[in-house]
């Protein structure tokens, strides 16, 4: 099991920054997001994942510590409880750029979007 030499997040670029190694990357909080390993994304089961969209601006608020194996990411959208293993951070890192074209591909033919969808609603006073 690989195991992070060192951990930075970067709070204004909202990039966590990960080093295995001689080897350092950089993950975007919402390629975290969208990639959580937890139940609410990953689903209970195979074909039950949960497509994640308007997840563009969403930033890591805090990261603990979960034993010696992993973190837990907590995201300025109330998202908390994914577990995010050593092994899976580096799977995250290694296989990035494939991951996240698989994403925006995804997200393409949902017809969805990384931008947060907001909805207007004009009231009018009647007379």
């Amino acid at each position: 099991m690989a195991t992070p030499t060192r951990i930075q997040l970067h709070k204004q670029s909202g990039l966590l920054e990960l080093q295995f190694g001689e080897k350092t990357s950089q993950l975007t909080a919402e390629f975290l997001r969208v990639h959580s390993p937890s139940a609410e994304v990953k689903g209970h089961g195979k074909g039950q994942e949960v497509l994640q969209y308007g997840k563009k601006n969403v930033l890591i608020t805090g990261i603990e510590a979960s034993g010696n194996y992993a973190i837990r990411l907590i995201f300025d959208d109330g998202h908390d409880s994914g577990i995010y293993t050593w092994d899976y951070l580096e799977g995250l890192c290694t296989h990035q750029q494939t991951l996240w074209d698989a994403y925006l591909l995804k997200l393409d033919n949902a017809g969805s979007s990384r931008e947060a969808h907001t909805s207007a609603i004009r009231f009018i006073q009647p007379d």
